[in-house]
């Protein structure tokens, strides 16, 4: 399952990123969409989860969450 992660930290990177997602199940990729000119993260992601059911749950727990003062959205890539 393909997840879109907004709203992110400009400080989060895509092992943090990883570590949060991996506590609801197995990720099999974490990237933090960075600025091609500035080598700056743009504020959002995506997670692939290699479980459907897994990304679901992290999905419903992590959307509307709080991460280093944001309030992070999480969806269905």
């Amino acid at each position: 399952m393909n997840i879109y992660v907004g709203n992110l930290s400009y400080r989060m990177n895509d092992k943090e990123l990883e570590e949060v997602f991996s506590k609801f199940g197995a990720v099999k990729s974490a990237k933090v969409i960075m600025d091609r000119e500035t080598g700056k993260s743009k504020g959002f992601g995506f997670i692939e989860m290699v479980n459907d059911g897994d990304g679901q749950k992290a999905i419903d727990a992590l959307n509307g969450a709080e991460f280093e003062k944001k309030v992070i959205s999480v969806s269905v890539a």
